[in-house]
């Protein structure tokens, strides 16, 4: 027999057993008989004694726990990337706004809108200043 002749015999075995009904071995269960658990609970031959609580451990010392120093404060933005992310974000929502109110809008507000918006976005991607550092020297290998 050929691996594509197996194949094919697998597959008419599962076509020809679409329509038939699975055998219900679990009685309704999802989960094996042994993971059943008593419908009462167990009763102990002592029942007026208190029940048993877990013992209660001691907290955990914090001395030998590493405490990572506060972040850095946030760099402070110039005014050409404040005025790049208002337009990333404006322009897009001024013609959500615009939309969801009824707010009449002409060819030069959507034009305007959307110019904001593409403009936000090569503004800020032109900024990133992803490139190497200007005095990376010849190798622009790496640097410690």
């Amino acid at each position: 027999m050929t691996p594509q002749s197996d194949e094919d015999e697998v597959w008419r075995q599962i076509v020809a057993s679409f329509n038939e009904k699975a055998e219900d071995t679990s009685a309704g269960q999802p989960w094996p008989d042994r993971e059943n658990i008593p419908d009462e609970p167990a009763v102990d031959e002592k029942e007026d004694t208190e029940p048993v609580q877990a013992p209660v451990q001691d907290p955990v010392d914090d001395e030998d726990h590493y405490v990572p120093p506060p972040p850095p404060p946030l760099p402070h933005a110039d005014g050409v990337t404040k005025v790049a992310w208002a337009a990333l974000f404006g322009g897009p929502a001024y013609l959500l706004l615009a939309a969801l109110l009824g707010w009449p809008m002409d060819g030069w507000i959507v034009f305007t809108a959307v110019a904001a918006f593409i403009g936000g976005f090569v503004a800020l991607v032109v900024r990133m200043g992803d490139g190497p550092p200007a005095d990376s020297g010849w190798d622009d290998g790496a640097v410690i």
